[in-house]
């Protein structure tokens, strides 16, 4: 699963800039990062910064970005479009890393290395509007470390021609629910889930907080999310014989006050894209024909299904971009797409087969919000 690093890497490959003399595109794994011509060459080691980061003055000084970056400080990486080029993320030679900090010691082969905290890079945090924090506590090892890395960091994951599926992503906030043997209920968010922590069941929660609210709203049926979660729980628990049981629900909060996309709802509304069966680290992500069983038994939503077949990154492609279909009414553009085999399985170096692709026009809009 995803998770902020500045590593160093070796370039792949470096092409022309195709409308600007004075540019190279570098590329890191599917990433284009435009850098000035002659700068680096093919197999240069160097650190890639990524997208949402926050730079030290010193290394905005020394990249000559004085002014030149985003956020309220002009010191946050973003997307930007250079003569007609995406471009994700910074490069920086691992030759000036050695120059500023001469009394670490490198290895030959420096790649993989993790040089964040040396660079004293930090990960840009967007303070978190009121009803998304809550009073929180100790989950005790319950609760699930959730996030998905970009095709674009692994390439060469899925086969041509594997069938997947692919699903809309969207963007609102992360909703982990559950029920586990030792603390029973467990309502938590992707940021406080990945720390171990939980929401409490109180007054103050209950009363206004966004997960919550969200997980114990009732559906068409009458039953809420959590409701769900514990008849499964129960049926479960009463033909399997185990003790050490647990089950969860992810899904994405979208609706008006939670993100600047807001699918034409007026109230936030629930989308489910995954289950989790089993105790955290010993259990496994049910399949996506499953997944769809379960959506339309608990009559909660799930996530826009917009292709099933043969992988191709041309598929991919024709899918990343577009508008959202959540709402029927194209309101607004696509935040992108995720991918998953249809079987679940495996990968030594990723774990869990899942990725995403973004669209370019999501990461280019104006006024994006970024609250996890």
């Amino acid at each position: 699963m995803a998770d902020f690093e500045v590593k160093i890497v070796k370039l792949n490959s470096i092409v022309d800039h195709p409308n600007a003399d004075r540019l190279d595109i570098c590329k890191i794994g599917d990433y284009n990062v435009i850098s000035v011509k002659r700068m680096h060459s093919p197999g240069d080691e160097v650190a890639y910064i990524p997208e949402q980061s926050i730079l030290p003055d010193w290394l905005i000084e020394d990249m000559g970005l004085v002014g030149k970056l985003s956020g309220s400080k002009k010191n946050r990486v973003k997307a930007i479009k250079l003569r007609g080029v995406l471009s994700q993320g910074l490069i920086y030679s691992l030759e000036r890393i050695r120059n500023r900090f001469p009394s670490m010691e490198f290895t030959d082969n420096s790649v993989g290395l993790d040089v964040t905290r040396l660079m004293g890079i930090e990960k840009y945090e967007p303070r978190i509007p009121m009803h998304m924090e809550g009073e929180v506590c100790n989950a005790q090892g319950s609760t699930l470390k959730y996030d998905i890395e970009n095709l674009k960091k692994y390439p060469d994951v899925f086969e041509e021609g594997e069938e997947v599926v692919i699903t809309e992503k969207l963007h609102g906030t992360l909703l982990l629910a559950g029920w586990h043997h030792q603390v029973g209920a467990v309502i938590s968010s992707k940021g406080f889930g990945a720390k171990g922590l939980m929401f409490k069941d109180n007054e103050v929660n209950n009363a206004g907080n966004l997960y919550v609210i969200a997980a114990k709203q009732a559906n068409p049926s009458g039953m809420s999310l959590m409701d769900c979660l514990k008849r499964e729980y129960d049926a479960l628990s009463s033909t399997s014989g185990e003790e050490d049981l647990a089950i969860y629900a992810l899904g994405e909060i979208v609706g008006r006050g939670i993100q600047d996309l807001q699918y034409g709802a007026l109230k936030p509304a629930v989308h489910l894209f995954d289950v989790y069966v089993g105790i955290p680290g010993h259990g496994e992500f049910l399949d996506s024909s499953l997944l769809g069983k379960v959506s339309e038994c608990w009559k909660i939503k799930s996530v826009p299904q917009l292709y099933k077949g043969a992988y191709s990154k041309e598929v991919v492609q024709e899918y990343t971009d577009g508008r959202e279909t959540v709402s029927g009414t194209d309101s607004h553009v696509r935040e992108g797409v995720v991918i998953r085999p249809t079987k679940e399985r495996w990968d030594r170096i990723l774990g869990r087969v899942i990725l995403k692709s973004i669209s370019e026009h999501y990461l280019l809009r104006k006024g994006g919000t970024e609250f996890s």
